[in-house]
This record gives structure tokens, sequence and C-alpha cells, in this order.
């Protein structure tokens, strides 16, 4: 049985959080700390890239469990700077576990600390907002230094990072689609590969060479930090609008309602979980369903839409649909991977959007 290894995890407003850290062995890591509401999944939310430059805190009191499979990662590599729970599963049990949660963690580079007091964080970060942080075996001094000093997510280009450097395909659907590459999980491009021949391309693609491809739509991928930050896709959406049809997912989202005029602003401590009431309000209906993100959009500031989905926790906008030109968009995932599946409607929906521009496709 391997030593413990004591350390901490230190807040920017000096906050300290003791434990024994597990995973990679490293001195520090800083990043944004924000909490996560899913009981299962932990490795679909560790491997989604939107948690880039963040240090995720799940709230369910046991982690790993049931182990690792590469069959559920979501990216290539983790992009988190860390995990914090409360107690981290000794020996796993599932007839799928390829390994242990702490073995993965190590592998892939990823700190974390167990047998802190998750709920006392959580409340904390309710009450105080999302805040930089830091963890590991330095000594507290430079801990809270590090905390101090980290930039967090407001106003840095994290999907340059996460984007893929060159385009690659996926699927054989009848339809043929573009997917900006912004931090996209791999079970988007499985529920799109559905439907459509899938084209996913870097960040930085232009509008000349997405229209080169000649896709029937072009979807706008989930992703980290801010999305004012993503200047380029805002830009080539721009000119993309209107000639052909989109639908974009979180990031995707966002970028869609800047494009056309709207506001973001930075939430709280954001909306992180697997059960999270939504109200279609084309329908009436109640979608539960699995969200990452620490921006929103200004309700009421995107215009020429129809706002079509309103978060039932807090009021924030969950969804809009264009009055004039083909495009539409959620602000949560209805890939969910993990949560449940309530919302995989809307991939019918673009797929039924492209049929209606280009005439019947399929």
């Amino acid at each position: 049985m391997s030593a413990i290894r004591e350390g901490a995890l230190v807040l920017a407003d000096g906050t300290v959080f003791e434990g024994e850290l597990v995973g990679a062995d490293v001195d520090l890591a800083a990043g944004e700390v924000v909490f996560n509401t899913v009981l299962s999944g932990y490795q679909e939310v560790i491997t989604d890239p939107s948690y880039a430059g963040q240090i995720i805190n799940f709230t369910y009191p046991h982690i790993g469990n049931y182990g690792v499979t590469v069959a559920d990662n979501e990216a290539k590599r983790p992009f988190c700077r860390g995990v914090v729970v409360r107690e981290l599963t000794r020996r796993r049990s599932n007839w799928r576990s390829e390994g242990g949660l702490d073995a993965y963690l190590r592998s892939e580079g990823v700190p974390g600390i167990a047998g802190v007091d998750t709920r006392r964080l959580t409340r904390h970060v309710r009450e105080n907002g999302a805040m930089p942080g830091a963890l590991g075996s330095a000594p507290l001094s430079r801990l809270e230094e590090a905390a101090a000093s980290e930039p967090g997510t407001n106003g840095i280009d994290l999907v340059s990072e996460v984007t893929t450097s060159e385009l690659y395909q996926a699927g054989d659907g009848p339809f043929r689609v573009v997917a900006y590459d912004l931090g996209i999980k791999k079970s988007i491009v499985q529920q799109l590969s559905d439907i459509a021949t899938v084209l996913v391309v870097p960040a930085g693609t232009t509008s000349d060479q997405v229209l080169a491809l000649e896709p029937h739509g072009v979807f706008l991928s989930n992703g980290p930090g801010d999305p004012t930050m993503a200047g380029q896709v805002v830009q080539a959406l721009g000119d993309l609008l209107g000639q052909v049809p989109v639908f974009g997912i979180c990031l995707g989202h966002q970028i869609l309602s800047l494009a056309l005029g709207g506001k973001s602003y930075k939430m709280k401590f954001g909306h992180h979980g697997g059960n999270v009431p939504v109200r279609n309000l084309d329908s009436g209906r109640i979608e539960i369903t699995s969200q990452n993100h620490n921006f929103a959009i200004e309700s009421g500031s995107v215009p020429a839409v129809t706002e079509t989905h309103v978060c039932l926790n807090d009021g924030a906008l969950e969804g809009l649909r264009c009055n004039d030109i083909p495009a539409f968009s959620v602000q949560y995932h209805p890939e969910a991977s993990p949560g449940p599946h309530d919302s995989r409607y809307l991939f019918e929906e673009f797929a039924e959007l492209m049929n209606s521009f280009h005439g019947s496709v399929s």
C-alpha cells in the first residue's frame, strides 16, 4: 500500500481544505474551482474538454467505485486541472472496468485531493462564487500565492488549447455537417454521426473553408471558458448565418448568440450537473438536462430570436431559435454523457431543419 500523501486545497480568498493527495504526483496545480453534482459519470466529466482550466469538486461523496474504461472517455485526454473528492473508492467493481480511477488520473497527469469536506467546499463556492484555487503538497504559502495569481477562466482563450489541429471525419449519414471543434465531446460526434457524415474542423476554420466543404449544416460544439474570447468563430459564423443551417450546444449556443448581437455574462457558480430542470417553452415540457457552463447569455439581449428554453432553477436562458434564418441553439447538453436523454430529439430537429432548407436530403 502506497504511503499517504498529505496536501491541501487553498482558494484565492485564503480558505484552506486539507486532505490526502491522489492521482498524479505534482507539487502544485492551480485552476478555477467549480462543483459538479452528478451521481455517476465521473469519467465523462473529467474527460470533458469544457473543464479546461478548472478544478472539479464532485459533490457526490463516493467517486471511483465502478472504475474507468477507455470507452467512456469524451476526449483524447483530460483537460481539467485537478479533481476534489470526499472519498476515492479503493476497490472498483464493474464488469466494464479496465482500471481504477486513481491509476487513471496518475497516467493522465491529473492531480487530485481526497478526504475533503466537499459539502463545505460546495457551500463556499455557492455563497462566494467559483474562484481560483491551488492544490498539492507545496507549503500553504506557495499554494496561497498560486491561487491568488491564477486568472481563472474570465477573459482567457481556452478553446485553442482543446480544439483539433486538423480536420477529421466521422459517420456516414445522409447529411454533410461541418462541426466546429471548440472542445467537442466524443458522444456529440456519435449523435451527429447518426444523421450525418461529420467533418470536424479546428476552431480557426474560416467561413470560406467551411463553405468549400459544401455542408448541409454547421454545428457549433461545447467548449471551455469565455465565449468573448472565441472571436474567430464568431466572425466566421457571422458570414455563414443564412447560408447554411446552424445548431449550437453550450459554448456553441453562446457563440451563436454573440454573432447575432447578444450579450454574455459570467455566472456566479455556473451549472455543472446531470439533473438540471429546463422548460421547453414551445411544448411546455420539462426536460431534465446535463449541463456544464460558467458563462451564459443575457435573456432578451439577442435580437430577432424566439427564446425556447429556460432553466427552472434560476431562470437562465437555455435555448433560442432565430426567427428569419435557419439557426437554433441550447445552453445544455442534449447528448447527455453523463445524464438523462430527454433532449436528444434536438439532433433530429437539426436534421429536419437541414431537410427543410435544402429540400429532402435523406
